[in-house]
């Protein structure tokens, strides 16, 4: 199972916050890591790649950028 951490609102130091959130769950996912930070929320995901999809990373953009999201799982259709 993949790791998933955050939080909202602001840090002065919230990229190093979430850099130790993120080390502090490597063993959920040694194979992949990822951010998003932005002025209202931080958000890291750790990935496990079990069935070892090129397109597995994350957070996830909408073909804009305008919404992101991060999730364990999978997505049909």
């Amino acid at each position: 199972m993949c790791g998933i951490c955050g939080f909202t609102g602001t840090l002065p130091d919230g990229r190093t916050v979430l850099t130790n959130m993120m080390n502090r769950i490597i063993h959920r996912g040694p194979d992949g890591a990822g951010q998003f930070i932005n002025d209202d929320m931080t958000m890291g995901f750790r990935r496990l790649s079990i069935i070892d999809l090129n397109t597995g990373d994350q957070p996830m953009f909408n073909e804009d950028k305008s919404m992101v999201i991060t999730f364990n799982g999978e997505i049909y259709n």
